[in-house]
């Protein structure tokens, strides 16, 4: 998935999100559910970045998280493509796009106050389609990233967001067409610096 359109507008949240911080208290509701905020510009742009997420976690200890994420999302270029010239150049697109299917798990730890890292791992159903709508070929690929962030509670600790970044790793990747392969070779199976910004209710 591509943010580069979407960076800025999440820097203006991530900057306001400093007048509502707060610290991380025992006592706090042991479930909540979240979503990734950029899930909001399916709303808001067009074309809309068809691009899902629901998160629902569990407070195992005050410092230690569980969480289970169901995802979708569909990508147009490579994402290994880093920031740069290249980045959403329509000279690197696939013949077609990639839509992707995923439940995972993520463990979160907190350090100190709000700071956190999460391990997220998601093994994801992909299907390649080509620019006509038709379906190519189906595969599968394992996601992993490793997230560092901060988690700010808001009005009475009811709801939180959670501004961070992440480095992503994709390790395994099937039943790749040849066409799709070749705009992959030039590109990392990693992305480096993504930004990230979770919504989320205490329950």
């Amino acid at each position: 998935m591509k943010l580069k359109k979407w960076i800025i507008p999440g820097l203006m949240l991530l900057s306001l999100s400093g007048v509502f911080g707060q610290e991380k208290e025992e006592g706090e509701s042991q479930f909540f559910i979240s979503t990734s905020a950029f899930v909001l510009f399916n709303i808001f742009t067009d074309p809309a970045p068809d691009f899902y997420q629901l998160n629902l976690g569990y407070h195992l200890t005050e410092k230690d998280v569980l969480i289970v994420e169901a995802i979708t999302w569909r990508f147009d270029y490579p994402l290994g493509i880093p920031y740069g010239d290249h980045f959403d150049d329509p000279d690197y697109a696939y013949p077609g796009f990639i839509r992707e299917f995923g439940v995972g798990l993520a463990y979160q730890h907190f350090y100190w106050k709000g700071f956190f890292s999460t391990i997220h791992v998601t093994p994801m159903y992909r299907r390649y389609v080509d620019q006509q709508g038709d379906l190519i070929d189906a595969g599968f690929q394992l996601f992993t990233s490793l997230r560092l962030g901060y988690h700010f509670n808001l009005l009475e600790d009811r709801f939180f967001i959670e501004p961070s970044m992440a480095c992503t790793y994709w390790p395994i990747n099937t039943n790749v067409p040849e066409d799709f392969a070749a705009m992959e070779k030039d590109w990392p199976n990693y992305f480096l610096f993504e930004p990230g910004l979770n919504l989320g209710i205490n329950f």
